[in-house]
């Protein structure tokens, strides 16, 4: 019988199925960070259950590490959950990449720099971006407090119901200024901020074939986005290549890649295959996007105004965005610029945005920040020149963490700033109490820093 690659993964992982239609799943990989942790490990701790497979079983901190590289401060919360996850590793022998560690970052930046991400593995994570990870043919995604434990404890997990199918292609060629970012906000435009929910959605056609691991990783990064509960990309040459580096230190070598690699490249989808359903965009006609309300869904193209509102939510988003219908998007002044979070911290964003600035200025009253996802970009980056680049323009240049994505780590925003953001959610408080978001892609980011307003990125190109 035809299969999808959803399918496969899926199949190949089921244990058991369990009282009521639901499923037990083995998981190969689970990544862990400081927030969703804690609890977990107190459970195992009452309960006397050691964590079953510390080998599989991956560490970092990210939400809360100071990005300025300042001591942590054991009086905050934030200090005393790095702390805590800290002594949680040591006394259940998890592996840990702690503060400013060479290999600590954001938990979807890490897992596939490492090699830890691989095709046609399941992994978890308490974290709902786990969906990045997708874009190797894995099957990944977030996971709830109880359920770390569980997955600490036993290497499994019961999921209810298993998740519906949906095939989103994406055909046609990017036009200049157009990214992986512009593609996923335009697919949550058409789709709704719910308008994948229950679903695994797979991203196929030659706009997806096209793109390099980090724009794929942006796309399944956002999946969770549209109520997705995973975002999938077939694993292909592109894909080996990038596991193949040398710096993937868990990844197969030798004879263990081979055999891997031969057996990623049988879990795209049969021909014939059918899904539950099925979606589209049309890459040729994308322009660069930008959210003007509060959930993805609320974009509109660069070039376009903020919409009529179509009911009381956008009437309600509209008023927290301080902004009125008819305003060209280009008109609207930011007063900070944000280039992070897993969505779009990778050596490429910072390459594509530094491309951008170089021999320009960061416009005047305009805060900028570029914030690398982990400390081997960090280094990359710095290798070549980039942060020089950005520096030279007036960007502060941080620290690896999740920094200004959310406001957990003192990357905040004020009551009614405004934010151009290469992260994921621009909802109500996101960036700081009372912060307005505005999501764009790391080269829009870039010029909108340069112009001090909402920027179209190719009249910097």
């Amino acid at each position: 019988m035809a299969k999808t690659l959803f399918d496969k993964v899926w199949d190949r992982h089921t244990v058991a199925q369990t009282d009521g239609g639901g499923t037990l799943l083995y998981i190969d990989r689970h990544m862990v960070h400081e927030v969703t942790s804690p609890q977990a490990f107190d459970g195992l701790r009452l309960a006397s259950r050691p964590v079953r497979r510390p080998d599989l079983t991956f560490a970092t901190v990210d939400h809360n590490v100071p990005t300025d590289g300042r001591p942590i401060d054991a009086s905050t919360l934030s200090g005393q959950q790095l702390i805590a996850l800290q002594k949680n590793c040591a006394e259940f022998g998890v592996p840990l990449f702690g503060y400013l560690d060479a290999q600590q970052g954001i938990v979807h930046v890490i897992g596939p720099q490492l090699g830890i991400t691989l095709p046609g593995l399941t992994l978890v994570c308490g974290d709902s971006h786990t969906s990045t990870h997708g874009a190797f043919g894995a099957l990944a995604f977030g996971i709830g407090t109880s359920e770390v434990e569980h997955v600490l404890a036993t290497q499994t997990l019961r999921l209810s119901s298993k998740p519906r199918s949906l095939a989103i292609h994406v055909d046609g060629a990017l036009g200049r200024g157009v990214t992986a970012k512009d593609i996923i906000l335009g697919i949550i435009r058409k789709l709704g901020a719910g308008g994948a929910t229950g679903f695994v959605a797979e991203y196929r056609g030659s706009a997806i074939e096209a793109l390099g691991m980090s724009g794929r990783m942006t796309i399944c990064n956002m999946s969770i986005e549209m109520g997705a509960r995973a975002g999938m990309v077939a694993p292909d040459q592109t894909t080996l290549d990038y596991i193949r580096a040398e710096d993937r230190p868990y990844a197969p070598k030798g004879a263990d890649f081979e055999a891997m690699a031969a057996d990623a490249l049988t879990l795209r989808t049969d021909e014939g295959a059918s899904f539950d359903r099925t979606e589209s965009l049309d890459a040729n006609g994308l322009v660069p996007q930008v959210t003007w309300g509060t959930t993805p869904a609320m974009t509109s193209d660069i070039t376009g105004s903020v919409p009529a509102p179509k009911d009381a939510t956008e009437t309600k988003a509209q008023g927290y965005m301080g902004l009125q219908p008819g305003t060209a998007l280009r008109d609207i002044r930011i007063n900070t610029v944000f280039i992070g979070s897993c969505t779009n911290s990778r050596i490429e964003d910072l390459r594509e945005a530094a491309a951008i600035v170089r021999g320009k200025k960061v416009a005047q009253g305009v805060r900028a920040m570029a914030v690398p996802g982990s400390e081997a970009v960090k280094r990359l980056a710095e290798l070549e020149g980039l942060h020089e680049v950005f520096q030279e323009a007036g960007f502060e240049w941080h620290h690896a963490g999740c920094s200004m994505c959310l406001g957990m780590n003192g990357d905040i925003l004020r009551p009614q700033q405004r934010s151009a953001s290469t992260s994921n959610r621009p909802y109500e408080g996101r960036q700081g109490p009372g912060a307005r978001t505005h999501l764009v892609s790391p080269i829009t980011a870039a010029a909108t820093a340069i112009q001090g307003t909402l920027a179209d990125p190719r009249d910097y190109m």
